[in-house]
């Protein structure tokens, strides 16, 4: 790795008018690979993760909330009123100093704003622009109008019907916010595509990402599995072993899914007596003597073991496992460590005097880790981006702040 060799997107500019999680996660990470990304919120609140729960005080005395402190590091922050006809002729007046605009609002909102696709592509035609909304805005659909946020995608993509358990609701929002995040990376493919597609052509184009599309995508089992004959997708009805298991600090998974598999774990635990037992000669043998017989004999055998110490063992064996992790796991695990996936961002307000976001897990063999520098203030930069990009002098910015157009 070369610490002298540029970042592999420097030189991209990105005006992201965005908020939440969706875009400003696919922003952070092109952000950290080089990019130039200018955050476009409003002048005094800001965009709406700011205000997320729960939140801590910021250096300034704001309150900034979760979701905004996850996902906005390695950005400047331009404060500009885009309900204000003088603020959306500023974005108008940026937008061909710039590679991309990239916005997450409901379908039309920008529009009304007059800083849609197609009047931002008559003066800038490489523009690259790039939406995320819940049901998409370049094909008819009947969502439309709808609210969305992660959880109704992944609902609707299927992910609360996959693994049933009989008796049980399914776990609303378990895995974070995928709707978002697995949107936002879809919506960062399209964008480099795009942009590829502009270097051959000259021209840009709008790419479009529904939440709900992404997530078919994710969950493609839901609709594939019954195509070929799949009718049932719990558990269950997965012959082999899939589950959680039971070790001396905490959970390991562990899944066993072929013979061999099944053998070297009856070699780990020191039963190869299973080997000759009629009741485990099929993998459905294994499911129907999952809970009577192999967890009791499982959990015994890794009672003294640490779930890390177990998953290293059967690993080491060739069996699939690994430890279920929780917060400081991460924090410690000499992985984590080594690919500089948590990250701390000192904050005097924070109970620990970090906050801890996840890093860049695109790693490359000649560029450095990207920048890691702390979240913007609401219209931190707007001062800087004015003059260096339109030229504003001091006398125009101090009128546009006198009237609520920037901060």
């Amino acid at each position: 790795m070369d610490p002298k060799q540029p970042l592999p997107l420097e030189g991209v500019r990105i005006l992201a008018v965005e908020q939440m999680q969706a875009m400003p996660f696919g922003t952070q990470l092109l952000a950290r690979m080089g990019a130039d990304v200018v955050k476009v919120e409003h002048p005094t609140r800001g965009e709406s993760g700011r205000s997320s729960l729960p939140a801590i005080e910021d250096r300034d005395g704001s309150q900034a909330g979760a979701t905004f402190l996850r996902n906005n590091l390695a950005k400047r922050s331009l404060g500009i009123d885009l309900k204000n006809p003088k603020g959306a002729e500023l974005l108008r007046r940026l937008v061909p100093k710039y590679d991309v605009v990239t916005e997450n609002f409901k379908p039309g909102t920008m529009e009304r704003l007059g800083i849609g696709y197609e009047a931002l592509a008559k003066l800038h035609p490489g523009l690259v622009y790039v939406s995320v909304s819940g049901f998409g805005s370049l094909r008819e659909t009947p969502y439309g109008s709808w609210p969305a946020y992660a959880v109704v995608a992944e609902a609707m993509g299927g992910f609360y019907s996959f693994r049933p358990e009989p008796g049980r609701r399914p776990n609303i929002g378990v895995a974070g916010a995928i709707g978002d995040i697995g949107t936002g990376l879809f919506a960062m493919i399209g964008l480099l595509a795009a942009l590829r597609g502009r270097d051959r052509t000259g021209r840009g184009q709008k790419v479009d990402v529904a939440m709900l599309d992404a997530m078919i995508s994710i969950m493609d089992m839901v609709a594939f599995g019954p195509s070929i004959g799949i009718d049932d997708q719990s558990i269950a009805a997965w012959p082999g072993i899939l589950q959680s298991f039971s070790a001396k600090d905490g959970l390991f998974v562990l899944q066993v899914g072929r013979e061999h598999q099944f053998e070297r774990l009856c070699d780990v635990i020191g039963r190869r007596d299973w080997l000759e037992d009629p009741r485990f000669a099929t993998r459905e043998g294994w499911s129907a003597n999952l809970e009577g017989v192999i967890r009791p004999a499982l959990e015994s055998w890794a009672a003294d073991k640490t779930k890390l110490e177990v998953s290293r063992i059967f690993a080491e064996a060739g069996v699939v496992a690994g430890p279920s992790y929780e917060g400081e796991d991460l924090f410690e695990d000499p992985h984590v460590r080594a690919h500089e996936m948590i990250i701390e961002v000192p904050t005097p307000t924070s109970p620990t005097g970090a906050v801890r976001v996840h890093g860049n897990p695109i790693k490359f063999s000649g560029s450095p880790e990207g920048p890691t520098t702390k979240w913007p203030l609401v219209g931190e930069h707007t001062r800087e981006i004015l003059r260096a990009d339109l030229g504003l002098g001091d006398d125009e910015l101090a009128t546009l702040r006198r009237e609520g157009v920037v901060t």
